[in-house]
């Protein structure tokens, strides 16, 4: 099961899911507002935090019976993943997290989640004020200078194309939440894929959530972005092959 992350859909997964098929049953699906889901079933109360989308996990995996599920999550889709397992732990086998952050904020002394409160209020604020330039603005810093420039457009189109209410409202629980608290509680086997320059989680956070998630193991990708899944498919497809059947 492949969870995007924020302002993208299930399309992000395409250069990967092809090293999966052969073995495994794959599953994608877009979040409630994302992507070419039923925009009527968004609500701002059920979305407002993540456990609104840790529940849309669960729904796919009740409507489909899963059992024994491998989960991949890319970004905060990883936290949102972990919310399901311990809600539903004889769902999931197992997690991918790629590139995750179970807080986007720094919170001194002991944690920098790479943003100031003031940073992520000013990158909130122009997205209120200027929809389209907002996209424009963050679609090169997630997706780093290594990245083509078709994809790096392709995210700010997906940007652009998703409801500002939607996007305003996922945003507020991506990047001002914190749920480190949850990571202590991890009992499925994790793997953690940190890439080794990413502007939304640097090196630091992969390593605070190995040291605070019991099962958990982590491995640094020589990328560069927050979206590597995109830019370096071989490389991400061949450790999480090798994590699924260790």
């Amino acid at each position: 099961m492949l969870a995007h992350g924020f302002g993208c859909d299930q399309n992000v997964w395409r250069f990967m899911t092809p090293a999966f098929t052969s073995t495994y049953r794959v599953l994608l699906f877009d979040y409630v507002g994302s992507g070419h889901s039923r925009l009527s079933a968004f609500s701002v109360d059920r979305y407002s935090c993540l456990e609104g989308y840790a529940q849309d996990v669960l729904d796919i995996c009740e409507a489909f019976d899963l059992q024994d599920v491998s989960f991949i999550g890319h970004s905060v889709s990883g936290v949102v993943g972990l919310l399901a397992a311990l809600e539903q732990p004889y769902r999931f086998r197992e997690l991918v997290m790629l590139g995750p952050s179970p807080c986007y904020l720094n919170l001194p002394p002991d944690y920098q989640g790479g943003f100031s409160r003031e940073d992520l209020e000013q990158l909130m604020d122009l997205m209120d004020k200027n929809y389209i330039g907002w996209a424009n603005y963050l679609a090169p810093i997630v997706m780093g200078d290594d990245a083509p420039d078709e994809l790096t457009g392709e995210l700010s189109g997906s940007f652009c194309s998703t409801d500002p209410l939607v996007a305003r409202t996922f945003a507020n629980a991506t990047f001002f939440s914190d749920y480190r608290h949850i990571l202590p509680r991890n009992r499925h086997p994790t793997l953690l894929l940190q890439g080794r320059s990413d502007a939304l989680a640097n090196p630091s956070v992969g390593e605070y959530m190995y040291q605070n998630m019991p099962g958990s193991q982590l491995v640094t990708l020589d990328t560069e972005g927050h979206c590597f899944h995109m830019s370096y498919p071989n490389k991400v497809s061949a450790e999480v092959l090798a994590f699924l059947s260790r």
